[in-house]
């Protein structure tokens, strides 16, 4: 063979020579897509380092407490940080180091239960909403432009008001205004894959329309949908904060960022300013991991700002 040919060719497991353009696509490995995303998008790589440092905290808080985060101690209130009490106490005595610790899961059930809720449902409507077109993507779309014209915090606070403080009323709360942004994200994908060659192959083959949609349409939408639960998922935390805040969020004795806040703020801020100071900082820095990550994903999964 001609020393310009052999690099067209490969050797297979048989001996055989396989031309290179039959052999199946490089696949990367998950470490090399992820240096890569790090070089980059940097700012999108601090903020999923954010993003599982809060994971790893939710996830490992019994064992990084350091205290009971609702053992009150009335020897120590408004302590500051020491030895014992490392970010120190509130007003009751309660080590506010365990607290957010314990805060971090809080925000995790939350943040991740009402994104992924709001998103799954949200996601389906807009599946079949915008596979099927006609009147039903119509009215559909109508309903969610009066339900999308409702403030995110607004209805979760009405939603919230309404059905009482509990973990699983707050994560309904807060899906609720998801659902028609995702929906309105998984539609605009649908829209564009429903006319390609394969989709009109299925129906060719006279496939019927949900397996169409579920088999063949779904699957190509893991991708926005994806980067729509990373950018919700820092507006649920804040919305979440919000709410425990004005009282209507996560309940006592749950540590939550937000009542903490509510608690110190009124009457402690200035006499005890590490009260609001911790809370606040661990607020801020799950949003903007949150965001951060997520504007790098849209930007890498979307091919229309790859070059951006």
């Amino acid at each position: 063979m001609p020393a310009e040919d052999r690099g067209a060719v490969a050797v297979s497991a048989t001996g055989l020579e396989v031309p290179v353009a039959m052999r199946g696509p490089r696949h990367d490995s998950v470490a090399t897509v992820v240096l890569r995303f790090v070089r980059k998008k940097p700012l999108g790589a601090a903020g999923g380092v954010l993003m599982l440092i809060m994971l790893l905290t939710g996830l490992l808080a019994d064992v990084l407490q350091t205290h009971d985060p609702i053992a009150t101690d009335a020897s120590a209130t408004l302590a500051r940080s020491s030895e014992q009490h490392w970010l120190g106490t509130d007003h009751l005595g309660r080590d506010i180091y365990s607290r957010i610790v314990h805060g971090a899961r809080v925000s995790l059930i939350v943040g991740i239960g009402s994104t992924l809720l709001g998103s799954v449902l949200g996601g389906i409507i807009g599946l079949l909403s915008g596979y099927a077109g006609g009147k039903t993507d119509l009215v559909t779309q109508r309903l969610l432009d009066i339900l999308q014209g409702l403030p995110l915090l607004v209805l979760a606070l009405v939603m919230s008001a309404s059905l009482g403080p509990s973990i699983q009323n707050v994560i309904i709360a807060i899906s609720i205004p998801i659902v028609p942004r995702a929906a309105r994200v998984i539609r605009a994908s649908v829209l564009s894959i429903r006319e390609m060659q394969y989709i009109e192959a299925a129906r060719a083959l006279g496939l019927r329309h949900l397996r169409i949609a579920f088999r063949h349409v779904l699957p190509n939408t893991i991708g926005p949908f994806i980067v729509l639960c990373t950018a919700q998922l820092g507006a649920a935390i804040l919305v979440e904060a919000a709410l425990s805040f004005l009282g209507l969020g996560v309940p006592e004795p749950y540590p939550s960022w937000g009542r903490m806040l509510s608690v110190s703020a009124a009457e402690y801020a200035q006499k005890a300013p590490h009260l609001v100071l911790y809370p606040g900082i661990a607020i801020s820095l799950a949003v903007f991991g949150s965001n951060l990550f997520g504007d790098a994903l849209r930007d890498t999964l979307d091919p229309r700002l790859r070059g951006a």
